[in-house]
């Protein structure tokens, strides 16, 4: 059996609960973050080190790695996980997302999508089938059909015919896939009108997927706005199998998410504030590469048990920041992803616990973004 879902444990006081994901390449512990590795690496990370963070899985950008190198040339290497050195699950992302964000660049039709390459101008054409058609040469373990993503603030009318849109191109979705090594979930659209969100539910549900995703959120839309959005849509949902949360990862987000009943986050928000010197701690968020960490000789979080907390300081990590060192940019990345996969072993232990609320008032009480 190449995918299962197993179902551990439910809090009493809320919805979040405790699962396995079970792939082809190994197991994952639930709920999981997920890193972003877009171009087959999470940007400044080996995989050793991924590995030394124990990230369980990460995510690979369908829409870029068909731009470069090529899906076929990643097959030609074995697949993605030879090409990167990562034996443990990935998940690709349709490129649904990444098609939507190019907006004056590309034209959506029935058939699919067609746009041109941000990087050169060149004109290219990606369909249902073209999506699992790459995603089956990447070798991921989970795939994600191939959907359209809504701006908001979305009109009802064209959220709707989106979202039929997508429920039409799930089915053509699941019937391309080809490798019984992989595992296709849904995507539920509807922007933040409840009854859409229902209908996308009914709809996904009856095609049937191992597993879904909740798509079209974090995009413009009131943080306020997207919980109501998940309070409402997450309990239609089936409770025995896994439910994705795409694109959305602050740590706030995690224990919101956690707290609505979602197993699976990404995003690239711990990789990209890192690039730009600011670091997430148990007591907020700072920016290191401010001139008040000049001759700060604590670590970056004094609760962190991670290599860099444990080795250099903040005043050091400014100081290559601001000299434009690898090192610093590579060691934000390292403790930033390490608070997030750290914060989710919490929460999973929280819930096995039974005192997963608890939990979330005492990080929130220390914690101020």
């Amino acid at each position: 059996m190449s995918f299962n879902f197993e179902l551990k444990q439910t809090d009493a006081d809320s919805l979040a609960r405790r699962g396995k994901i079970t792939t082809y390449h190994g197991e994952i512990e639930t709920p999981i973050f997920m890193p972003v590795g877009t171009q087959a690496t999470v940007k400044a990370m080996t995989s050793e080190e991924l590995k030394e963070i124990d990230a369980e899985i990460i995510l690979g950008n369908t829409y870029h790695l068909y731009l470069r190198p090529g899906h076929e040339l990643i097959k030609e290497a074995g697949g993605l996980h030879k090409f990167m050195n990562w034996d443990r699950p990935i998940l690709t992302d349709s490129g649904g997302f990444q098609v939507f964000s190019l907006s004056d660049l590309r034209e959506i039709k029935e058939e699919g999508v067609y746009f041109q390459s941000h990087i050169d101008g060149s004109k290219h054409f990606i369909s249902p089938e073209k999506s699992i058609e790459i995603q089956n040469a990447l070798g991921s373990d989970i795939v994600m059909a191939f959907d359209e993503c809504p701006p908001e603030p979305g009109n009802y009318d064209y959220v709707d015919n989106s979202l039929e849109r997508t429920v039409r191109w799930a089915k053509r979705s699941k019937d391309a896939m080809s490798n019984d090594k992989q595992t296709l979930f849904g995507i539920i659209q509807g922007g933040i009108f409840k009854d859409l969100r229902e209908k996308s539910v009914k709809m996904m549900t009856d095609i049937g997927f191992p597993g879904y995703a909740i798509g079209g959120l974090s995009v413009g839309e009131a943080k306020d706005d997207m919980l109501k959005t998940l309070d409402h849509t997450t309990p239609l949902l089936p409770k025995e199998k896994p439910r994705y949360l795409m694109g959305v990862g602050t740590p706030e987000d995690l224990i919101e998410g956690v707290k609505r009943g979602i197993d699976m986050f990404d995003c690239v928000m711990p990789t990209r504030i890192a690039r730009h010197g600011s670091v997430y701690t148990s007591k907020g968020r700072i920016t290191v590469r401010n001139a008040t960490y000049k001759k700060d000789f604590n670590p970056i979080d004094t609760d962190c048990d991670c290599y860099v907390c444990q080795n250099y300081t903040r005043a050091y990590i400014r100081h290559l920041l601001k000299r434009n060192e690898i090192l610093g940019v590579r060691l934000t990345t390292y403790h930033n992803l390490h608070f997030f996969i750290d914060l989710m072993k919490k929460i999973k232990y929280s819930i096995k616990e039974g005192n997963f609320l608890s939990f979330r008032e005492n990080f929130y009480k220390k914690y101020k973004d």
